[in-house]
């Protein structure tokens, strides 16, 4: 979407405006042009054709370690996938860092930062808003955090999920996308300094899952501002391929609230996704673009009527030497394709969206 990115940042309300339709080129013969207003005269106007729309995800993205040495060229940083997530209308991914060169390490085991040429990189790969609502995001305190806002704002890449209070890291990012509001929430339900990390109401931080009444209210209120609302979490046990306890409860509480569509990442393995009632969930992406393994990923490709997603599909990829996801082509996609649709087994989710 990099060709038609929105001009909107996080907290921003924009409504796209209707193009005016002008007269016919062609006008009808007399006697049509009549009957047609006598028909327009005595009946109601048909509503317009809900629009489709295909959003792409990705999961956790940094630039550490073999991934640092992207960044010279951050125009093909993201690699051979970019073409994937420029073509969707809407394109997400977790940012999975601090953008900083500042700030003392967390006491916590992995620490990951990057400086700012990691926006440039991740709007060149097609990519249009970040979360940063995850147990990176403030490797580097709040000095590290502050700089990471900082640098979104001058690099226009949209990210939500935190912010410098608690009701900007709980509101929505809302972005218009061919004429449908977009609303994206993020919210992460990992234990590691999560008390220290979360946003106070004069603190910088991150939004949690673990305040469960806070998120489905957000999510409430996204609804009554957007036509579509996307949740995107941070959540799950690493290398487990089936969601916990805690992810599921926490996505029946997102979908009563009215989400539309549940995205997630953090276990740097695959999850299943599938329909949870109306909603669609997609429990775990794994890494994308990233420092060490090389797992399964891919870009998950959803379309969207309305409120309704009618398909997803994943587009196999690996992750590569370089850290880059590499697309999976031949047998090798086919049977990446198989292994993640039988991750729906222990997700509890229909393979179908509901009838109409």
């Amino acid at each position: 979407m990099t060709t038609r990115r929105p001009a909107a940042v996080a907290l921003a309300l924009l409504l796209a405006a209707c193009d005016a339709g002008g007269p016919s080129a062609h006008p009808a013969p007399a006697s049509t042009a009549a009957a047609g207003a006598s028909a327009a005269s005595s009946a109601s106007p048909s509503p317009a054709a809900p629009v489709e729309l295909t959003l792409a995800f990705g999961g956790d993205v940094h630039f550490t370690e073999r991934t640092a040495a992207l960044l010279k060229d951050p125009a093909t940083a993201i690699g051979p996938m970019t073409g994937e997530l420029s073509a969707a209308d809407l394109a997400v991914v977790n940012l999975e860092t601090a953008i900083t060169t500042r700030g003392t390490p967390e006491p916590k085991e992995f620490h990951f930062r990057a400086p700012a040429s990691a926006y440039q990189a991740i709007k060149a790969g097609g990519i249009d808003a970040v979360s940063i609502a995850n147990n990176h995001a403030l490797d580097y305190g709040r000095v590290g955090f502050g700089d990471t806002l900082d640098a979104a704002a001058a690099a226009g890449m949209p990210a939500f999920g935190g912010g410098r209070n608690v009701d900007e890291a709980y509101a929505p990012l809302i972005l218009p996308v061919r004429g449908v509001r977009v609303a994206i929430l993020g919210f992460s339900q990992i234990h590691t300094l999560a008390e220290s990390w979360k946003a106070g109401p004069d603190t910088p931080g991150i939004a949690l899952a673990w305040d469960v009444p806070r998120a489905v209210a957000a999510v409430r209120k996204a609804r009554e501002q957007a036509d579509l609302v996307v949740v995107f979490n941070h959540w799950g046990t690493e290398r487990v391929s089936c969601p916990n306890e805690d992810q599921k409860s926490f996505a029946r509480a997102l979908a009563e609230a009215g989400a539309d569509m549940i995205i997630g990442a953090h276990a740097h393995v695959l999850q299943g996704d599938g329909w949870l009632g109306r909603t669609y969930v997609a429990y775990g992406l794994g890494n994308f673009v990233w420092y060490v393994g090389s797992a399964d990923t891919g870009v998950l490709k959803v379309q969207v009527r309305g409120r309704s997603v009618i398909r997803a599909d994943l587009l196999p990829a690996v992750v590569s030497s370089t850290g880059q996801p590499k697309p999976l082509t031949g047998s090798a996609a086919k049977a990446a394709t198989d292994r993640f649709a039988a991750l729906r087994r222990c997700t509890g989710l229909s393979p179908n969206p509901p009838a109409a």
